[in-house]
Protein backbone atom coordinates (compact mmCIF):
# COMPACT_ATOMS: atom_id res chain seq x y z
CA UNK A 1 0.00 0.00 0.00
CA UNK A 2 1.29 3.24 -1.00
CA UNK A 3 2.34 6.09 1.55
CA UNK A 4 -0.02 8.86 1.89
CA UNK A 5 0.67 12.25 1.69
CA UNK A 6 0.47 14.73 4.90
CA UNK A 7 -2.64 16.30 3.48
CA UNK A 8 -4.06 12.86 3.18
CA UNK A 9 -3.12 11.24 6.46
CA UNK A 10 -5.26 11.48 9.54
CA UNK A 11 -4.41 14.51 12.26
CA UNK A 12 -4.34 15.71 15.99
CA UNK A 13 -4.30 18.94 16.11
CA UNK A 14 -3.69 20.87 19.20
CA UNK A 15 -3.76 24.64 19.44
CA UNK A 16 -2.63 27.10 21.58
CA UNK A 17 -0.29 25.39 24.17
CA UNK A 18 0.40 28.56 26.16
CA UNK A 19 3.58 29.28 28.63
CA UNK A 20 6.00 31.90 29.61
CA UNK A 21 9.25 31.29 28.10
CA UNK A 22 12.74 33.18 28.52
CA UNK A 23 13.39 33.09 24.83
CA UNK A 24 14.72 35.78 22.58
CA UNK A 25 18.03 37.73 21.08
CA UNK A 26 17.51 40.63 23.86
CA UNK A 27 18.67 40.76 27.42
CA UNK A 28 15.47 41.93 28.33
CA UNK A 29 13.65 39.23 26.76
CA UNK A 30 16.15 36.28 28.42
CA UNK A 31 15.04 38.42 31.71
CA UNK A 32 11.14 38.67 31.86
CA UNK A 33 10.05 36.33 29.66
CA UNK A 34 6.71 36.71 27.79
CA UNK A 35 4.10 34.39 26.52
CA UNK A 36 5.10 31.95 23.79
CA UNK A 37 1.76 30.09 21.71
CA UNK A 38 2.16 26.72 20.09
CA UNK A 39 0.35 24.73 18.27
CA UNK A 40 0.56 21.23 16.69
CA UNK A 41 -0.78 18.57 14.33
CA UNK A 42 0.31 14.96 14.73
CA UNK A 43 0.26 13.07 11.58
CA UNK A 44 -0.29 9.32 11.71
CA UNK A 45 -2.76 6.55 11.24
CA UNK A 46 -5.65 6.76 14.22
CA UNK A 47 -7.26 3.99 12.89
CA UNK A 48 -5.95 1.36 15.17
CA UNK A 49 -6.83 3.95 18.10
CA UNK A 50 -10.53 4.08 16.62
CA UNK A 51 -11.04 0.56 16.13
CA UNK A 52 -9.60 -0.54 19.51
CA UNK A 53 -10.42 2.22 21.62
CA UNK A 54 -7.61 2.25 23.52
CA UNK A 55 -5.09 5.01 23.93
CA UNK A 56 -2.12 3.39 23.95
CA UNK A 57 -2.69 3.12 20.01
CA UNK A 58 -2.57 7.14 19.31
CA UNK A 59 -0.71 9.89 20.67
CA UNK A 60 -2.07 11.45 24.28
CA UNK A 61 -2.03 14.63 23.79
CA UNK A 62 -2.04 15.85 27.11
CA UNK A 63 0.98 14.22 27.25
CA UNK A 64 1.76 16.13 24.80
CA UNK A 65 0.96 18.96 26.27
CA UNK A 66 2.63 18.69 29.10
CA UNK A 67 5.79 18.28 27.42
CA UNK A 68 5.27 21.15 24.97
CA UNK A 69 5.29 23.70 28.21
CA UNK A 70 8.33 21.78 29.51
CA UNK A 71 10.21 22.95 26.03
CA UNK A 72 8.57 26.51 26.48
CA UNK A 73 9.64 27.23 30.08
CA UNK A 74 13.29 25.19 29.38
CA UNK A 75 16.59 26.23 28.20
CA UNK A 76 16.07 29.95 26.87
CA UNK A 77 16.94 30.00 23.15
CA UNK A 78 17.38 32.97 20.91
CA UNK A 79 15.21 31.91 17.96
CA UNK A 80 11.79 30.66 17.72
CA UNK A 81 12.49 28.77 15.08
CA UNK A 82 15.04 27.01 17.37
CA UNK A 83 12.21 26.50 19.51
CA UNK A 84 10.31 25.25 16.63
CA UNK A 85 12.46 22.95 15.78
CA UNK A 86 13.18 21.37 18.96
CA UNK A 87 9.57 20.92 19.69
CA UNK A 88 9.53 18.68 16.45
CA UNK A 89 12.17 16.50 17.66
CA UNK A 90 11.01 16.15 20.92
CA UNK A 91 7.80 14.98 19.81
CA UNK A 92 9.02 12.84 16.63
CA UNK A 93 11.22 10.97 19.65
CA UNK A 94 8.30 10.65 22.09
CA UNK A 95 5.28 9.96 20.09
CA UNK A 96 4.61 7.04 17.27
CA UNK A 97 3.99 9.78 14.51
CA UNK A 98 4.83 10.32 10.65
CA UNK A 99 5.09 13.83 10.59
CA UNK A 100 4.46 16.72 12.34
CA UNK A 101 4.00 20.51 12.06
CA UNK A 102 4.92 23.30 14.58
CA UNK A 103 3.87 26.61 14.72
CA UNK A 104 5.22 29.03 17.35
CA UNK A 105 3.66 32.12 18.14
CA UNK A 106 5.55 35.34 19.87
CA UNK A 107 2.41 37.53 19.94
CA UNK A 108 4.49 40.19 22.19
CA UNK A 109 7.62 40.08 20.17
CA UNK A 110 9.71 43.50 20.56
CA UNK A 111 8.33 45.04 17.19
CA UNK A 112 8.26 48.73 17.21
CA UNK A 113 5.18 48.54 14.90
CA UNK A 114 1.51 47.64 15.36
CA UNK A 115 0.92 43.61 14.78
CA UNK A 116 -1.27 41.07 15.42
CA UNK A 117 1.21 38.17 16.35
CA UNK A 118 4.20 36.76 15.13
CA UNK A 119 4.83 32.81 13.98
CA UNK A 120 7.38 30.34 12.53
CA UNK A 121 5.42 27.00 11.35
CA UNK A 122 7.99 23.66 10.58
CA UNK A 123 6.61 20.46 9.22
CA UNK A 124 8.84 17.81 9.98
CA UNK A 125 8.97 13.89 9.29
CA UNK A 126 9.64 11.26 10.68
CA UNK A 127 13.68 9.99 8.91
Amino acid sequence: MAQSSPAQRDRITLTGITAVGHHGVFEHERRDGQPFIVDVVLHLDLRPAGESDDLTRTAHYGELAEQVVELITGEPLDLIEALAERIAAAILSAFAVDAVEVTVHKPKAPIEVPFGDVAVSIFRERS
